[in-house]
């Protein structure tokens, strides 16, 4: 199994939807990463920036899948569900 290619990696993810999660430090950097690849984390000075930062974090994360593996990455996000909960 080798590794997808970078246009592998968009072909087959294209329309799939991820979660960033990101804060303004008290430096003033902004810090974000991502719910489904949680190893995808990164830092900016703009929010702009650094939701650019994530996406080419989070691809290259993924360029490290096979095809078969992606495709199964992306069937399994698909079929979640989710939420927001209170306490």
């Amino acid at each position: 199994m080798g590794m997808a290619s970078s246009g592998e990696v968009h072909e087959i993810l294209e329309g799939l939807d991820f979660t960033m999660k990101y804060r303004q430090t008290d430096s003033g950097w902004w810090i974000a990463y991502c719910e489904e690849v949680p190893e995808a984390r990164t830092q900016g000075e703009t929010k702009d920036e650094v939701r650019e930062n994530l996406k080419d974090a989070i691809a290259f994360i993924l360029e490290d899948y096979s095809v078969e593996e992606l495709e199964r990455f992306r069937n399994n996000l698909a079929s979640e569900e989710s939420e927001l909960l209170t306490l």
